[in-house]
């Protein structure tokens, strides 16, 4: 029996969707958290292979965006359209999401296939770190298809209600992952390549896990062959209010990009591996208020839909309340435990002690980060797509990468890249959490 998210109250609906969500992401982040774990503590490679890895990353931001390009933007749609209770439509919707999905991976696999070589040194790399760079990336990117299927249709599993069968997506592949890291790593001394192959098949895994549901007995919605046929009035309405999650990841990309190769500039080698860490520990530290954004999608889109205005701006005082609280417990635990959180990831003890005063700086006043996805969270879910696209450019185009490149001129050098995060999570939080409260909170009115 379909969920109805219209019924009980709307923050327990919310946490129901929100844990699993967040254990699956947690799970997901797994993927590759464990393989720089492992890989900064290689034996006789110093900080260099964690830098090379640190390399690839806007190439795996970019598979990313494109992911959620058609996944974030599919997903809400197919809420509404369960709203409405037009299913057929929602069944349409996921349907060209997955063809979008298997052309795009297809076709960035032979583009960065190709050009790896000229895109990494372009993002930073130097001779030494290219060869790890180098060697993570040829084999990660064959997996390629089996990321964007596995995380681009798992919102699909969640958005029918059945959060901990999305969950079980991610726990199996990285499961998988946890063992084949070590095995491949270590036992058969395959280094860099061994974590980049643990984590394709991983990924495999997970994607014929999600792939099988969807078209199994268990979903109530499925995908069907008659579907797969592309629609241009469904793809533009995809793309249009996917965008929005494409640009945080593009734009997320960009930021690696500039910070990686100022960082090259002013410090080297090995200030581009403690950002390596940086992004590591933000991820993980952002998983619960992303978790509970995620979440509330679902709640937000269904009840929108459904005319239930009541219960929409109640699921946003919720998810605001719980994601600003969150984050500033995170901010206390990184000003107190800088050392623990850079040693997970390393134990080069130059880069531990380099790295922790960049790690205080990088994070202070990180609970205005829960505004901004707060914001982006209410506006995609509703279907405001301009207003989501705008603040996603605003904060990392407008605000993170001028000042990456101006505060190091300024005098600041090294540091003013580590600076430019908490500025924009300040000034971008705050103007995307006003606006949607402003523009649509007070405007939703009360239960039609």
């Amino acid at each position: 029996m379909a969920t109805d998210f219209s019924q009980g109250k709307v923050w327990k609906n919310i946490i129901f969707q929100a844990i699993p969500l967040t254990l699956a992401q947690l799970v997901q982040l797994l993927y590759n958290i464990v393989d720089r774990i492992y890989i900064g503590h290689l034996p006789g490679a110093d900080n260099m292979a964690l830098t090379g890895v640190g390399l690839t990353f806007p190439v795996i931001t970019l598979v990313a965006a494109f992911t959620n390009l058609f996944g974030t933007g599919g997903t809400p749609l197919f809420s509404i359209a369960r709203g409405e209770g037009n299913e057929e439509k929602a069944e349409k919707i996921m349907g060209n999401v997955f063809s979008l999905l298997l052309w795009t991976s297809l076709i960035l696999f032979v583009f960065c296939f190709w050009f790896r070589r000229p895109v990494l040194f372009l993002f930073g790399a130097s001779q030494e770190s290219y060869i790890y760079g180098d060697e993570y990336l040829r084999i990660y990117l064959f997996g390629t298809l089996f990321s964007m299927i596995a995380t681009g249709m798992n919102g699909f599993i969640n958005a029918q209600g059945y959060p901990r069968m999305g969950m079980l997506t991610t726990v199996i592949g990285a499961a998988l992952n946890l063992i084949l890291d070590p095995l491949f790593i270590f036992v058969l001394h395959m280094g860099v390549g061994g974590a980049a192959l643990a984590t394709v098949i991983s990924q495999g895994v997970s994607a014929i896990w999600v792939f099988r549901f969807l078209t199994g007995r268990k979903a109530i919605l499925r995908i069907k062959k008659e579907n797969l046929k592309l629609e241009g009035r469904l793809v533009r309405d995809i793309m249009t209010l996917g965008t929005s999650g494409f640009i945080v990841q593009a734009t997320n990309a960009l930021v690696q990009i500039v910070c990686n190769v100022t960082l090259q500039s002013y410090g080297g080698d090995l200030y581009v591996g403690i950002m390596t860490v940086l992004n590591s520990v933000r991820e993980l530290l952002s998983l619960p208020v992303m978790g509970i954004t995620s979440g509330c999608q679902p709640i937000l889109g269904y009840n929108f839909g459904a005319k239930k205005m009541g219960r929409v701006k109640e699921g946003i005082r919720f998810t605001a309340l719980i994601g600003v609280g969150y984050t500033l417990l995170a901010w206390v635990f990184v000003m107190k435990f800088p050392h623990f959180l850079f040693s997970i990831f390393t134990d080069d003890a130059g880069m531990i002690e380099t790295g922790n005063a960049a790690l205080q700086m990088y994070f202070f006043g990180f609970c205005f980060m829960a505004f901004q996805f707060t914001g982006q969270c209410t506006f995609q879910s509703l279907g405001y797509a301009r207003r989501s696209i705008f603040f996603s450019l605003f904060r990392k185009v407008i605000i993170v990468v001028p000042l990456t490149l101006l505060l190091p001129v300024l005098g600041f050098k090294v540091n003013g890249v580590f600076l430019a995060e908490p500025v924009s999570n300040l000034i971008g939080g705050l103007a995307c959490f006003l606006t949607m409260w402003f523009t649509v909170y007070r405007k939703l009115g009360k239960d039609g």
